[in-house]
């Protein structure tokens, strides 16, 4: 009896919380902005310290949370072939590397300046470095600019961002793990290995893997598609690559043919599971160490939507003819979402304000970012 009753009560809690997430969708859908911010701060008010705490499964809600990163990241590699993403890298180098001179440094000296731990400093400059490509696609849908001039410049620096952080993550992961100095190098040399095979298969078998597996059903290629993601991802996590930097792998590698049909029977698994992530972080914390943390993130807010929007600007000056166009390419970059939430997620153990300084951080850019796109018409 009690089994049943403690069952019941569990799944009451997932039912009210998954529904409260419904209903922050539907309140970001009227305002026409991103849900992101919604969802981390319906996380904040159900975690610990928060005004109705609940006492749900936190390996469920953990390893949806995971899921629905893998899926997102999926998702964003099945937009590439192999070959549009070497042109849009072979284009967007040199604002690739204004982006990362610009943006990483910020939260790198923030960090050292606030005397933490050198390895979350270099995570705090890898949250102000990335970019929400989640966010910065779905505003660019919703207003009708994916044609606009500037688009293809913000695209190619999402893509630059990406390639990055399949550098980045495995690097990061093994130096947090320590060791000695060759141990790091040989874990270091194998995740790279790992993601240069990956993108060689990509290249040369991605057409070839991808008719094997289309198929008319949309339940084949749901199940392949997810299966694929999940077995790439463990893969690459075994290999101290980023399990999200997998999946983006994976959606490189199946890109083509079975494209259209893994977006339409994946995005609804994607969303959910997304909304799940951004929860799961705002519960793990405390919403009493925010204020401390807040006038930080808004001065590192600040300062790194200027950095975004003179790497747009610069870079758009070949795409965009007029000053708006070049100035709304830096705008888009702004919002921080997906990327810079994995990235705290790491930092968790060697520095308690990372978690609070990057979720009041992504919630002021997560808002100010669409906001400000929809304003510069």
């Amino acid at each position: 009896m009690w089994a049943v009753q403690n069952l019941s009560l569990v799944l009451i809690e997932l039912g009210a919380a998954i529904t409260g997430l419904a209903l922050l969708a539907h309140v970001a859908s009227r305002l026409g902005f991103s849900p992101i911010p919604l969802y981390l701060v319906g996380g904040l008010a159900f975690g610990n310290g928060g005004l109705l705490p609940l006492n749900l499964s936190q390996h469920f809600i953990h390893i949806g949370g995971e899921i629905g990163v893998l899926l997102v990241l999926f998702l964003l590699g099945l937009e590439y072939t192999p070959h549009r993403l070497a042109a849009d890298v072979r284009e967007g180098y040199r604002g690739g590397i204004a982006d990362f001179v610009l943006n990483f440094p910020p939260g790198f000296l923030a960090g050292l300046l606030m005397k933490w731990p050198p390895m979350a400093a270099v995570l705090l400059g890898g949250i102000t470095y990335i970019s929400s490509s989640g966010i910065v696609v779905k505003v660019l849908t919703d207003l009708r600019r994916m044609d606009a001039a500037e688009t293809r410049t913000i695209i190619s620096i999402l893509v630059m961002e990406d390639v990055a952080m399949a550098a980045y993550l495995p690097i990061v992961a093994v130096l947090l793990r320590g060791g000695t100095a060759a141990t790091i190098a040989q874990s270091v040399l194998i995740a790279l290995a790992f993601a240069g095979l990956a993108l060689f298969v990509a290249f040369r078998y991605g057409p070839r893997l991808s008719h094997l597996i289309a198929n008319k059903s949309d339940e084949a290629v749901l199940l392949t598609a997810l299966g694929i993601v999940l077995l790439v991802a463990g893969g690459a996590e075994r290999f101290g690559v980023s399990a999200a930097v997998g999946a983006f792998l994976a959606g490189l590698t199946v890109s083509e043919p079975i494209a259209a049909q893994s977006h339409r029977v994946l995005a609804p698994l994607r969303d959910f599971f997304a909304a799940i992530f951004f929860f799961f972080f705002g519960l793990q914390i405390d919403p009493g160490t925010l204020p401390a943390a807040l006038p930080a993130a808004i001065a590192l807010g600040v300062i790194t939507a200027g950095t975004k929007i003179a790497t747009g600007y610069w870079s758009a000056r070949d795409s965009a003819e007029d000053l708006r166009g070049r100035i709304r390419a830096g705008i888009a970059l702004t919002a921080r979402g997906e990327f810079s939430i994995v990235i705290a997620g790491l930092g968790a153990g060697i520095e308690p304000r990372l978690g609070p300084l990057a979720a009041a951080y992504v919630l002021f850019l997560a808002v100010l970012g669409p906001l400000a796109v929809r304003l510069v018409r």
